[in-house]
């Protein structure tokens, strides 16, 4: 199957009460991992990367790679560049057959995020792809996080509707209390908030931040219109501190066996991932 736009899995999810997991990946091994998965539990997903990854691979050689993997899964799929810093990093990618781009410019003006958003949307509409704005800026939750303003600004229903109404983007990224990274204490999250932004907005909105959030807590945002859920740092802690603990111990120093065992542990997140989102058995 081919990568297809994220509006068509979001658009599902979001009628069918359900949310997209949207996954971090950097490398030929972790977009298998999610697709293996996807396919085993027979859900949609998306494979989500951004500034943070293009260092050690840019947009032209992961798209490459992405549709040739998915060549081998039947599961619906969409390529996303997430947190798109500027116009030309948006442009790169839509180049490289991203099926859906995010410019994150929440942390500017209001009038300078519409009129940079309007110009994404004229860019990419007329190729298919998905766009997706933020409006409200999320935070990190320490300095170990490359995503997200130093500190988080809540997003105003009332300015949502306006933006949403003045860009055209397919789908909206609220900031209500979530945070990127691994939360140290639970988040608490204003669903009152995310209650007005829905009947304000007619398009789906995002979620950011959802490593470490509690299940109750998801299970709630999704039923308040959140159709897409972004899943980072969960994934790379689990790469991460697998490596560590192997190579601690002197084992596994042929890195393809330690990377075995490092993505098998990233592939039960994912799983865990796919079913907290309830988008097991939607694809």
């Amino acid at each position: 199957m081919s990568l297809i736009p994220s509006l068509e899995l979001i658009r599902n999810a979001y009628s069918r009460g359900y949310a997209v997991p949207s996954f971090c990946t950097w490398n030929a091994e972790s977009v298998k991992t999610v697709l293996d998965v996807a396919e085993e539990l027979k859900a949609p997903v998306m494979l989500m990367n951004g500034w943070a990854e293009f260092p050690i691979i840019r947009p032209c050689l992961h798209s490459t790679i992405t549709y040739g993997l998915m060549k081998r899964y039947t599961v619906p799929a969409a390529l996303h560049l997430d947190h798109g810093q500027s116009l030309d990093e948006v442009k790169e990618c839509i180049e490289a057959n991203y099926t859906s781009v995010m410019l994150d410019y929440s942390a500017k003006p209001f009038e300078e995020n519409v009129e940079a958003l309007q110009h994404v949307v004229q860019l990419a509409r007329p190729r298919g792809i998905t766009v997706e704005g933020e409006l409200g800026a999320v935070g990190m939750v320490d300095n170990t996080v490359l995503e997200g303003t130093l500190e988080s600004t809540l997003t105003d229903p009332d300015a949502a509707e306006r933006f949403v109404e003045e860009t055209g983007v397919d789908m909206l990224a609220v900031s209500i209390g979530n945070a990127h990274g691994m939360y140290r204490e639970h988040p608490k999250f204003d669903f009152d908030l995310l209650g007005r932004i829905r009947t304000r907005v007619a398009v789906p909105l995002v979620l950011h931040g959802g490593s470490g959030t509690p299940l109750e807590d998801l299970k709630r945002a999704i039923a308040l219109g959140i159709a897409k859920i972004n899943v980072a740092s969960e994934l790379v802690q689990a790469v991460r501190t697998s490596l560590i603990e192997q190579w601690g111990q002197g084992k596994n120093l042929w890195v393809p066996l330690a990377d075995e065992h490092a993505y098998g542990i990233m592939a039960r997140v994912v799983r865990t991932w796919i079913e907290k989102t309830g988008a097991a058995g939607k694809a």
